[in-house]
């Protein structure tokens, strides 16, 4: 699980009172006001085979077996593989240090992975079984923040040949090898690292990638190309990351004046709209790849008034998801009618199908048969985290269209509390309604659903008391999504998954525990000079198909 942005996934009390309708509307005049273009400085132009990319996300660790958060993943991502990977700018999955995809037994639980070979790390260590073996039970042991996306479904990992890995797991999971492709877990040199619970590196990396780590510090970070790599060589002479913590608006100027070569994560909707706007006048380029980080309400079904299915569907039928992304996203984000994002197939618009957006009647109609009315209003408290500015103008917006359209029967309460408090209570039950966000750990349709959905431990009375739903806090517990979740994780057959899959999100948006939001939309920004870059839907970023157009073509 990566919450507002590895993923954090905030806050001041905020209390937003809009009288009437004229209020409303001033609401969202601001919400859509725009950054005033201005005239940037003088430029400093990057020159050389160096790319320079500029971001705001600053790395805690740079351990794989520790690192959970965006920013120190894409730095692992291009110094080291993995297992697996997916195909560049896809949800595909192919090899990388494996040279085929697994053998997998008749039971479902032990996994046959052939290694390349003629691989070796950044301090010349061969990369062998052995090696693989080793850095994946150093993930798992260590203790780290994701150790437990392997701990919780390996049971074993030996190297059963030189070049050949046996997995076993605890039971059968037919997204395994998605799991393998998260870059954590990823083959680290067995001379540089060692085994042992909270054992870490942060500051270093010594993997098999096509960069090898020059420097790593709080404002930046260099790579240089690995001379040895086994495969292809990245496009430029190496990479400086510089870091603009905190404060975006010191990477918009440093892309505006060409002190840097790409700016990617995280600019203001307001200026990746002016950087849209000058790409489109021939300064700079723009590169917009659909996202696969998700938001989302969530609905405690064991609280007062949210735990009536009725109150839940009509928040579900008075939600405006295209007002959100305009108002908001300045319609940098894509609505989303499922918690699958539209990247994978599985996914079904079913709460488009069935409520719509702003059906405001058959919002009112489902308060009225639940016997609520001006006199008699269901009233909903949002929890968030204060640092989101999203989620505050969501939940302004939402108390905004209930005032306007639902006549007084539904009425909203937005709050919001600190960051690490709102987590904190988050799987307590303290909350009748939250707004996050959910970025993917591995790439398929049962990273959006069994970490929402499963429940460990319930009943229908209790509601969930350990499990997915626990800790997101809709406290949903429904015993036929949990059979479905079972036998999709077991199913092979990728069509009876999709159907299973289908099944599952149409009991979601009966029940509504979630209402879907948007995804996202990634943007990156380049100077007119530079080419190759892409973007994953992972949001994983490829440093090394980067490169500078030579000033004669």
């Amino acid at each position: 699980m990566i919450i507002n942005g590895f993923w954090p996934w905030k806050r001041l009390r905020q209390i937003i009172k809009f009288i009437t309708l004229f209020s409303f509307c001033f609401l969202l005049t601001v919400a859509c006001n725009q950054q005033p273009v201005t005239t940037p400085p003088p430029a400093a132009t990057t020159t050389g085979d160096r790319i320079t990319i500029g971001t705001t996300a600053q790395p805690r660790t740079i351990d794989p077996a520790d690192s959970y958060e965006m920013s120190g993943l894409t730095v692992i991502y291009n110094l080291s593989d993995t297992l697996y990977t997916y195909e560049l700018g896809s949800t595909t999955l192919t090899t990388q240090l494996a040279t085929e995809m697994p053998t997998v037994s008749n039971d479902g639980l032990t996994y046959t992975i052939p290694l390349r070979e003629g691989v070796t790390f950044h301090d010349d260590t061969p990369f062998n079984a052995e090696a693989m073996a080793f850095s994946l039970q150093r993930f798992i042991n260590n203790g780290g923040k994701p150790s437990f996306l392997l701990a919780d479904t390996i049971d074993t990992v030996e190297a059963t040949g030189e070049y050949e890995l046996t997995i076993t797991l605890k039971e059968p999971f037919s997204a395994f090898p998605a799991l393998l492709a998260f870059p954590g877990a990823c083959a680290v040199s067995p001379q540089a690292y060692e085994i042992g619970e909270g054992k870490f590196i942060p500051d270093n990396l010594v993997g098999t990638g096509p960069y090898t780590l020059n420097n790593f510090s709080s404002d930046s970070v260099q790579l240089d190309v690995f001379e040895n790599y086994w495969g292809e060589k990245p496009q430029n002479k190496g990479i400086d990351l510089q870091i603009y913590p905190t404060n975006p608006a010191n990477l918009f100027n440093a892309f505006r004046t060409q002190a840097v070569d790409v700016a990617y994560q995280s600019l203001t909707p307001e200026q990746v709209l002016q950087l849209q706007q000058e790409a489109d006048s021939g300064k700079g380029q723009v590169i917009e790849n659909p996202g696969t980080a998700i938001s989302f309400m969530a609905l405690n079904v064991q609280t007062e008034f949210v735990q009536q299915k009725p109150v839940r569907q009509a928040i579900a039928s008075v939600m405006d998801r295209q007002l959100l992304n305009e108002r908001i996203l300045k319609g940098q984000g894509e609505p989303l009618y499922s918690m699958i994002p539209i990247a994978f197939e599985a996914s079904q618009p079913v709460f488009k199908d069935r409520y719509g957006d702003n059906d405001k009647e058959a919002a009112k109609k489902r308060l009225q048969e639940a016997g609520f009315s001006a006199d008699n209003p269901a009233t909903v408290e949002i929890w968030y985290s204060s640092g989101s500015v999203n989620s505050s103008q969501v939940a302004a917006i939402l108390k905004s269209l209930a005032e306007r359209d639902l006549g007084g029967m539904l009425q909203f309460s937005p709050n919001s509390i600190a960051s690490a408090a709102f987590f904190k209570n988050l799987s307590q039950g303290l909350y009748q309604s939250t707004l996050s966000s959910w970025y993917p750990d591995f790439l398929d349709a049962d990273n959006y659903i069994y970490p929402f959905l499963d429940c460990a431990k319930g009943s229908p009375k209790e509601g969930c008391l350990e499990g997915g739903s626990q800790s997101q806090g809709s406290f949903y517990y429904n015993e036929e999504v949990n059979q479905l979740i079972a036998q999709q994780r077991q199913e092979s057959d990728p069509q009876k998954r999709q159907e299973i899959f289908l099944k599952i999100q149409e009991i979601l948006a009966e029940d509504v525990p979630y209402i879907p939001l948007w995804q996202t939309k990634e943007y990156a920004f380049t100077q007119n000079n530079i080419n190759g870059v892409k973007i994953n839907p992972s949001q994983t970023f490829p440093f090394w198909t980067i490169n500078r157009q030579s000033s004669n073509q």
